[in-house]
């Protein structure tokens, strides 16, 4: 815990805040143990806060545009690569490594160390650390629309003159408020991907950018 903090360069006064932000749900059921509530939390915080740092950053943009820029970087993506470039997955405490490695787990934990700050401190420290680990995205990330990854892959079976890509939905687990969704697209029974989300439209991404990926 203390070479982690020295990562975030922030200091725990109450260090069970840490751990429970880094605990998957896979160890514990218990939510005032794994990083559930602090991710309720924590995606609340960081919409305030970078909404707030755009506000003062691009003070010549539109409403549209500042939208366009707080969708990119407060994904699921974009919240995983902050976690995998600070090395947080190395210290998610999780049934297997299969389970770190998640782009929704790695935003899930990410967003719970962010409600861990807040609570352990105030909004003031939560913003410093999104600004100080979102700074370089902030910085080059425009406001121009972005394909999404449907989109992309649904581009890529046209120019293969392949069928258009199906999705289906393979499970559907977790609370009414909180489902998780597991969505596999194919072409066929050899050629699939699978994808989990918070929504049907998240679980869809996910599965057309890991299909994407493993197309090359």
């Amino acid at each position: 815990m203390e070479k982690l903090q020295q990562i975030l360069q922030y200091k725990f006064r109450n260090i069970k805040l840490l751990q429970q932000a880094l605990t998957h749900s896979s160890v514990t059921g218990n939510e005032h143990r794994n990083y559930e509530r602090l991710e309720f939390l924590g995606d609340r915080v960081l919409g305030m806060t970078m909404a707030h740092l755009l506000f003062k950053m691009f003070p010549n943009d539109r409403e549209g545009t500042l939208a366009q820029r707080h969708v990119k970087l407060v994904r699921a993506q974009a919240v995983a690569e902050v976690v995998k470039r600070l090395t947080i997955d190395e210290y998610i405490i999780a049934k297997d490594k299969e389970t770190t490695q998640s782009v929704n787990v790695l935003c899930d934990v990410g967003e719970a160390i962010i409600g861990a700050i807040y609570m352990d401190s105030d909004i003031e420290h939560a913003i410093d650390f999104v600004e100080r680990n979102w700074r370089q995205m902030i910085d080059t990330a425009d406001s121009g629309s972005e394909k999404d990854y449907k989109t992309q892959l649904q581009e890529k079976f046209h120019v293969l003159k392949l069928p258009v890509p199906v999705y289906e939905v393979i499970s559907k687990e977790g609370s009414e408020h909180e489902p998780i969704f597991t969505i596999k697209v194919s072409l066929d029974d050899a050629t699939y991907a699978v994808g989990t989300g918070k929504n049907k439209k998240s679980a869809e991404q996910q599965a057309a950018y890991n299909l994407l990926q493993k197309m090359g």
